[in-house]
């Protein structure tokens, strides 16, 4: 899909009359006419095309090994082995279903939690208000919106009374935005403030506006756009043309060797082809992708358990292997939510939570200068949200101090005030709180509180207080100023009655760290992992936090004008590191990923706006949070966080590489038995001129070794061993742990089968050998995936059911002589369970020397 050109119309520089003679409305709205003939026309967000069954099973089999499993289950089918050629294609099929199965239902769930979003608007259309769904909008549209209104699209602001906004979810900034008609010269969104955008919150105030553009051609339309492009190519595509690669030599080189070998032993052309065509087939992992899918359904089903929506299992794989994670600030790190901090006397500066006698005064005063709540209406401002919270979570009450207290009257909050004042009776008297900006309330101060009496504000104490309130303000924090003074019985409350105040002290309100913030960037400190908070807020802002989440006050912090000044190659030997990236737009998240991508880096990106939507759909992983997130963020997603907690990424990212620790195993069980049975397959060859296993036989086997119990050790929950994979850091998912794990399976496959068909032939006729080699090589794999699997229940089911059913085939005639066997004697399995043994110690001797190697 190609990203809408950007609109270049001015809206926020144009007078309100130009606006709505441009657009061809009034303030009395569009008519039904109007609004029939613009829908034809104006831009609509694309609908997200609903996954079927039919295409994500096609999906799935899009992958590398698909060809060449396709094209060994032909030759097989060619040369007469039917049987094996249909259990190669059922596992590729049954494969790809699962997946596909998991692919739907998970889609399916998320057009629910984004259904569930979905904004209502009241318009205004011929002089009438009505309430319309936000896809019903188009240009023209007169809008009416109040507190906690998502705004429908963006729009150009014609009246606006006391209004701020949160556009935390399309720039970063985690602090409301005061908002009016006034045009304004702006070239960034930041600065716009006569405009309102898409998925932006009211949080104070109301409005009336006109919409300007709706659907894709929106700012938050065009990052959703942008995040529509194609994801890059995930891990587990990677790893599996690479096992491709390394198969299709193997394969060819089997088959070569075996046809050679049986025309210098002069064997006939038709059984030199089919031996030839069975090693080769065996060489080649089919039950690698089912395998594979299983692995990352299970972990996806536990997350799913968890809250955790898994798009495509295939990015488990990736998070597993994820040493880079990127997050958004407001609302991932931090709740979203403007919460009151601390308390200052003007000198000491208390936290919300160990507040003392005199500084919860100093909060009861700033909730008697707190308007009324009405039941059933929202707060007017997300200030005195916070106040009257942080209030409730102290224990505070509006009579602390005041016996007896009652509002009387009060002077509400308007910008050009920039302060709300209250008259109120107690027992002691009538009395004024006020509380608003240090700027507006400080010079209305003549004394302040000292010891419980008032003192006068000398010059230097004027400066000190104005200093504090400035050091606060700097830190991202929005700072109000606390004040009282007696009341007359007779005076009357006006804004000429607000002055000669008794400071008493300052609130400081903040988008408070998530308390389960600081622990899982510890535990992913310990993983190896590389974080990144990326914000649109104040350097300061973003360092206060920052430190706050990790404990460690040298963090370096950049901003994105900084970023901007390196050339790409710069960038790449810049960011490992670098803390915390402020002031970083969209454009800057994007920029980031793909340069942490370039150096090889795994990244996963955490965001809940329209903002982060591209970054989120270019990481490797990218993951939305369910609660907060835009339905841009969403849908650009690979994994949705449903209860929004970081905890709950660092679980995901456990389950990702305890996954990988468990499919190492099994990747080891499939592609090492595999490697075992075709040098066994060589070795008899090169001595007989044959293979001793006929294709019925190599069926048994993968049936009987890579199915269920390779399966069991892959779909295993991570158990108590989980963290210490987390710690382990990602490189140790694949790579020399699992080259050193095939090899010494497939030697051990080797040792045990060969030894054991050899001595069975010394005193056996053929087909008794090789039952008895048939054996060993079951045997000897279910031993070691036994002692693989530890003291897992389903892994020692699968391995012991497997023995039996084996022991049950050899041992039924008929069966037996369907796979070309020959039912064993006392000596037969003597030499088969010897062969085993002796196999197993090697291996047990020899897996020491292998871990020793990979620590060098």
């Amino acid at each position: 899909p190609i990203t809408p050109p950007i609109v270049t119309t001015p809206w926020h520089l144009m007078p309100v009359s130009w606006v709505l003679q441009e657009l061809g409305t009034s303030s009395h709205g569009l008519s039904a006419r109007d609004v029939g003939a613009r829908a034809r026309t104006s831009s609509r967000a694309p609908e997200p095309l609903a996954t079927s069954l039919p295409s994500a099973v096609i999906e799935e089999l899009a992958n590398p090994l698909t060809p060449v499993l396709a094209a060994g289950a032909a030759l097989a089918a060619a040369v007469g082995s039917r049987t094996d050629a249909a259990l190669v294609a059922a596992i590729m099929g049954t494969s790809a279903l699962f997946g596909g199965v998991q692919r739907v239902q998970t889609e399916r769930a998320l057009a629910e939690l984004t259904a569930r979003s979905a904004v209502s608007v009241r318009v205004r259309r011929s002089g009438a208000t009505r309430l319309v769904t936000a896809e019903d909008l188009v240009p023209g549209d007169i809008v009416v919106v109040h507190p906690e209104d998502v705004v429908p699209a963006d729009c150009r602001l014609l009246e606006a009374d006391g209004l701020e906004v949160d556009e935390s979810a399309l720039t970063g900034e985690s602090l409301p935005v005061i908002k009016n008609v006034v045009p304004v010269v702006a070239a960034h969104i930041t600065g716009r403030r006569s405009m309102l955008y898409e998925g932006t919150t009211i949080s104070a105030g109301q409005a009336v506006a006109v919409v300007v553009t709706t659907g894709a051609a929106t700012e938050a339309g065009r990052s959703a756009a942008t995040a529509r492009q194609a994801a890059p190519v995930t891990g587990v595509e990677a790893r599996l043309k690479s096992l491709t690669k390394a198969s299709l030599p193997l394969a060819l080189t089997s088959a070569a060797a075996v046809t050679g070998a049986g025309l210098l032993h002069g064997k006939r052309p038709a059984d030199i082809a089919a031996s030839a065509v069975n090693l080769a087939v065996a060489s080649v992992p089919e039950g690698l992708p089912f395998l594979i899918n299983a692995a990352q359904l299970a972990a996806a089903r536990r997350l799913g358990n968890r809250g955790a929506l898994v798009r495509n299992p295939r990015t488990i794989e990736a998070l597993g292997r994820a040493d880079v994670l990127c997050f958004d600030k407001t609302g991932t790190l931090t709740e979203g939510t403007l919460q009151l901090a601390a308390v200052s006397d003007g000198g000491g500066l208390l936290p919300s939570d160990r507040l003392d006698t005199a500084h919860k005064a100093i909060l009861a005063a700033a909730l008697r200068a707190t308007p009324t709540v009405r039941r059933a209406e929202p707060m007017a401002h997300q200030t005195d949200q916070a106040v009257m919270a942080g209030a409730r979570r102290a224990k505070v009450s509006a009579r602390r101090g005041a016996a007896g207290w009652r509002r009387t009257s009060a002077l509400p909050f308007e910008h050009s005030r920039a302060y709300h004042a209250t008259s109120g009776s107690a027992a002691r008297g009538d009395l004024l709180s006020v509380k608003g900006a240090p700027e507006s309330v400080l010079p209305r101060c003549r004394q302040r509180q000292s010891n419980g009496k008032p003192v006068r504000i000398g010059a230097t104490e004027r400066q000190e207080l104005n200093a504090t309130a400035e050091e606060l303000a700097s830190s991202g924090q929005r700072v109000l100023a606390v004040a009282e003074r007696p009341l007359q019985p007779d005076e009357e409350l006006s804004d000429e009655a607000v002055d000669d105040l008794i400071f008493l002290g300052f609130v400081s309100l903040a988008d408070l760290m998530r308390p389960e913030a600081a622990p899982a960037t510890a535990q992913l400190r310990e993983a190896e992992v590389h974080t990144v908070m990326l914000t649109g807020d104040h350097p300061a802002t973003a360092a206060a936090v920052a430190t706050s989440v990790s404990g460690t006050p040298d963090l370096n912090v950049r901003t994105g004008a900084e970023l901007d000044a390196l050339d790409d190659a710069e960038l790449e030997e810049f960011l490992p590191t670098v803390d915390v990236v402020a002031r970083c737009s969209p454009h800057h998240k994007v920029r980031i990923i793909h340069a942490f991508q370039r150096a090889g880096r795994v990244v996963a990106m955490t965001g809940d706006g329209a903002n982060d939507a591209p970054a989120i759909r270019l990481a490797d992983v990218g993951i939305a949070l369910g609660r907060r997130g835009t339905p841009a963020a969403t849908a650009a997603a690979d994994l949705v966080i449903g209860d929004d907690r970081l905890d709950t990424i660092v679980k995901a990212l456990t389950e990702g590489r305890a996954m990988w620790a468990s499919v190492r195993t099994a990747l080891a069980i499939l592609i090492g038995g595999n490697l075992g049975e075709v040098a066994f397959g060589v070795l008899t060859s090169a001595l007989t001129g044959s293979t001793p296993l006929n294709a019925r036989q190599i069926m048994l086997v993968n049936l009987l070794t890579d199915l269920a119990p390779a399966v069991a050790i892959a779909v295993r929950a991570p158990g108590e061993d989980a963290e210490e994979w987390l710690r382990e850091g990602p490189d140790r998912s694949l790579g020399v742990a699992l080259t050193d794990e095939m090899v010494l399976r497939g030697l051990t496959t080797t040792l045990g089968a060969g030894f054991a068909w050899g001595a069975a032939r010394l005193i056996g006729p053929h087909r008794r050998a090789s039952t008895v080699g048939l054996a060993s090589v079951v045997g000897t794999q279910l031993a070691q995936t036994l002692v693989s699997g530890g003291l897992d229940r389903n892994v020692l089911l699968a391995g012991v059911g497997s023995a039996a059913l084996l022991v049950g085939i050899i041992q039924t005639p008929g069966l037996s002589q369907f796979f070309g066997n020959t039912p064993l004697g006392p000596i037969g399995w003597s030499i088969t369970l010897s062969s085993i043994t002796a196999a197993m110690l090697v291996n047990v001797a020899l897996h020491p020397l292998a871990r020793t190697s990979r620590g060098s």
